[in-house]
């Protein structure tokens, strides 16, 4: 990805074209606050793409992913298995897919399972693409996470990437199976208000989520077929 570097005062940024080229066009301030964030949206980034797009030497990836939750990482730590085991240089969204499904334990997959998705069902093939739509998909797993107003990234935001992701195999598998962006992210957004509350209501462990994430995506369901 081309990039820009340009000076203001106490300022020396990278960002990614689109942001580049916006801020100089207004000709904005870019406030210390914004330069601190900018700067720590560009290391994310950088960190994703070292830890993705080279599976060849080992890395530690939870050190360089921190905000990734522990089974984010075993997740990627699938992947990664998977794309050696096939003799690929790069991980792939279906990998990504892969390891998300062969984790097993993670949000994603009961959130699937509440979507009326059998994750033993899906069936993950070994696609002709390159590693940059994997990237794009942990790039937008981070995304999708701030959005929220989350300080981690977890397997149910990678999964909400991987079904937005449009040139990626997995998100075509996921689509397929009725898992686009917009169900994805409902679902997800109200798995973790149902954990949340279940978190605050039981000493129980949370393995009652499954059970209470249904209802809630049923009656978000029929607010939005209401109010549309």
């Amino acid at each position: 990805m081309r990039g820009y570097t340009w000076d203001m005062p106490k300022i020396n940024v990278y960002l990614p074209d689109d942001l580049a080229d916006a801020v100089r066009e207004a000709g904005l301030p870019v406030s210390a606050i914004c330069q601190r964030a900018l700067e720590q949206a560009v290391s994310r980034v950088a960190a994703i793409r070292r830890t993705i797009l080279d599976v060849r030497e080992p890395v530690d990836l939870a050190a360089q992913l921190p905000n990734f939750t522990p089974r984010a990482v075993a997740t990627l730590t699938l992947a990664i298995d998977r794309a050696r085991a096939a003799g690929a240089a790069t991980v792939t969204t279906a990998d990504l897919l892969h390891g998300i499904l062969a984790e097993g334990t993670n949000l994603a997959v009961q959130v699937l399972a509440a979507m009326e998705i059998d994750p033993a069902a899906i069936v993950v093939p070994s696609g002709a693409e390159d590693g940059r739509p994997a990237a794009n998909a942990l790039e937008l797993a981070v995304t999708e996470a701030t959005a929220m107003g989350h300080n981690y990234v977890g397997c149910e935001h990678l999964l909400i990437a991987l079904a937005a992701e449009p040139d990626g195999l997995a998100g075509q598998v996921l689509r397929d199976a009725g898992a686009d962006a917009r169900s994805s992210r409902r679902a997800v957004s109200a798995a973790v208000a149902g954990y949340a509350h279940l978190r605050a209501t039981t000493k129980e462990p949370a393995n009652l989520l499954q059970a209470a994430l249904a209802p809630i995506v049923q009656r978000i369901e029929a607010l939005e077929a209401r109010i549309s």
